[in-house]
């Protein structure tokens, strides 16, 4: 867009064929497309090299998005100019292509638009000091709404599918569990029969733990396109069912979205580990844990935080006398491999059978290991080789305990997952956990885990990201007008498109996700575009002898139309994305709102800001003269 509009220029004003107006434009544009690649590709290398799973995500859109700005300035200057050369017509001076019909309208238009654009620049550059105030309160507004924009991780995607998690209280057997399985699967195929495909159930394991009294449900739904797109997403049957299964007594039913990317926790919403720094032992910890449950379940902003694990069952403890065991002549070693081989099973040898080998296995027939009393009915050979009952030294009785014991960090831990409320990002969602939880009695504290982990990373990075790729844009720029100054009149434009960015994500209801981290990058490259096409043709001018004032008014009037075509072209390019539904949409959404914010920003603001940035600039820092 950029070389043809100036070869088409330059035709216009100075009557030159198309063969010498190539050859003149690339003189005059050359720089500013090695600017525009440079800036563009000096954003996102930075995302190439940073880790984790974050990392991971950067480095996809770093290595896609350079690869094509670099393969289009590439083509920009090597095939476009002998396109041009060969493909355009000649025109007559004063002349423009279109001179007739809608075009003939559409350039009359623009050229007066155009004058009243550049005498706008002209009031603006002699009335500098309103424009700086509204300028800085802009930034003020950029600051405001970066901060109040809710945080997360991923947005949350409907993936054609969603699980269903069943746990009964302790001691439930796996037909109890069975026949709440069977109700839930009743429920899905008769009021969602529209929207579900199959159902596939698991009893005896669950995202936090096995026995029979889990179990856990994958809900595969049907194509989008068999689908209303308001009530047949995934996350409006996730509604509904929440609202059915709270009428289930017998069990805790939670249907959940699965998280953002597979293998990084079991559901979406956020992960916790809350853990016991002072080692005040189980009973304390399920307390804390029982009591940061209700706080949440009071928090209008919290829904369906949880225990993500099984809850204390009973558990017979077997209390070994060590002094009557040692009278007897019994080790310890050889009571823990009786109660192993009696209630496990023990590897004794191999042998072949029919040309195979198998593996032989001792353990206690099943009438002698059913009962707990039946402990009593066991020996263990002393020292003297003689046979010792159980009951001799040892006890037996029933206590409740975790079927799990869990540590975190070397800490003992209970996992604790939940969601944001409708309306309310992740990230507000564990700021409110945080608060809570100290609330909790002194020597409590948490850690975030899975997903979580990765939101909180990718927050405490951006910061770190956003500094270095404009460290790296400024220090191109320097490089490319081989000055410090004029590079600061394009970096002053950024802001203006940062702010079109965060407010048409606020306006939407998006949060500042990974994606929109991406897209507020694109952003800070295109609007140094937009500066770069005036602030290039402005300083060469100046530099020619120009004056300051009439080379950046002409500046404007000349890059106006290619600013405009290149915004337009992106603007228009990237709505698809901003409007997309189905499969994807959420991380779609989250890229297109934001580049589409700030390019319209970043162009109806740098075309009146930039002009301004130079002038004060090098009003700042006069233009050396260059020895002969």
């Amino acid at each position: 867009i950029v070389v043809v509009e100036n070869v088409e220029r330059i035709m216009s004003e100075e009557g030159l064929t198309p063969r010498e107006a190539t050859r003149k434009s690339m003189g005059q544009i050359q720089g500013a497309l090695v600017g525009i690649a440079m800036v563009l590709s000096a954003v996102f290398v930075p995302m190439a090299f940073f880790g984790g799973t974050t990392g991971a995500i950067y480095r996809q859109f770093s290595i896609t998005i350079v690869a094509a700005m670099v393969l289009s300035v590439l083509v920009a200057m090597i095939l476009t100019p002998a396109l041009c050369a060969t493909l355009l017509k000649p025109l007559k001076k004063g002349e423009h292509h279109g001179q007739k019909g809608f075009f003939a309208w559409f350039n009359q238009m623009f050229n007066r638009n155009a004058e009243r654009y550049e005498k706008g620049v002209a009031k603006i550059l002699h009335r500098s000091l309103r424009w700086i105030v509204i300028y800085v309160l802009l930034l003020g507004g950029m600051v405001f709404l970066f901060l109040r924009l809710p945080t997360s991780f991923l947005p949350l995607e409907d993936r054609g599918m969603f699980t269903t998690s069943v746990q009964l209280p302790s001691g439930s057997t796996q037909q109890q569990t069975l026949k709440v399985v069977e109700q839930i699967e009743k429920y899905y195929f008769t009021h969602e029969k529209d929207n579900i495909m199959s159902v596939f159930a698991t009893v005896g394991s669950g995202p936090g733990g096995n026995g029979q009294n889990v179990a856990r449900m994958f809900i595969r739904l049907k194509d989008w396109s068999e689908r209303d797109s308001k009530t047949g997403t995934s996350f409006a049957i996730i509604e509904r069912a929440t609202k059915a299964f709270n009428q289930i007594k017998e069990a805790r039913v939670i249907a959940s979205s699965p998280p953002a990317i597979s293998g990084l926790g079991s559901s979406a919403g956020f992960d916790m580990e809350l853990q016991d720094h002072a080692g005040a032992g189980h009973d304390a910890l399920m307390a804390a844990r029982n009591q940061l449950l209700a706080l949440a379940a009071e928090n209008p902003k919290l829904t369906r935080v949880r225990h993500n694990g099984l809850d204390d069952s009973p558990q017979l403890q077997i209390d070994i006398d060590q002094r009557k065991a040692q009278a007897l002549g019994v080790a310890i070693d050889d009571i823990n491999d009786t109660l192993q081989t009696a209630w496990g099973s023990s590897y004794v040898n191999d042998f072949m059978d029919r040309g195979r080998v198998k593996k032989v296995y001792v353990q206690a027939a099943a009438p002698y290991r059913m009962l707990p009393d039946d402990i009593n009915l066991w020996y263990v050979r002393n020292k003297d080789g003689g046979m010792v009952p159980f009951s001799a030294f040892a006890t037996s009785r029933w206590e409740t305990g975790s079927p799990r014991l869990e540590r975190y960090n070397g800490y003992s831990a209970v996992e604790i997952v939940g969601e944001a409320a409708p309306g309310v990002s992740t990230g507000t969602a564990m700021d409110i956990m945080e608060s809570l939880v100290k609330q909790l009695p002194n020597g409590f504290g948490l850690e975030w885990t899975a997903m979580s982990y990765q939101e909180r990373l990718s927050g405490a990075q951006a910061p770190a990201l956003y500094a270095i790729s404009l460290l790296v844009v400024f220090l191109c720029l320097a490089a490319l007008y081989e000055s410090w100054s004029v590079p600061f009149s394009v970096m002053l434009v950024v802001p203006l498109g940062v702010i079109g960015a965060l407010l048409a994500t606020w306006m939407r209801g998006l949060e500042n996700d990974v994606y929109f981290q991406v897209g507020l990058l694109t952003v800070i490259g295109l609007s140094a575009k937009n500066a770069i096409l005036i602030v290039e043709f402005a300083n060469e001018m100046n530099q020619k002898g120009h004056d300051l004032f009439e080379a950046t008014l002409h500046a404007c009037r000349q890059r106006l139309r290619p600013i405009l075509m290149t915004s337009l072209a992106f603007i228009f390019g990237v709505l698809p994305m901003a409007t997309s539904t189905g499969a994807g949409s959420g991380g779609q959404h989250a890229v297109g709102t934001g580049v589409m914010g700030g390019m319209i920003s970043a162009t109806i603001l740098a075309i009146y800001f930039v002009p301004l940035f130079f002038v004060l600039v090098r009003r700042r820092f006069p233009l050396k003269p260059r020895p002969e």
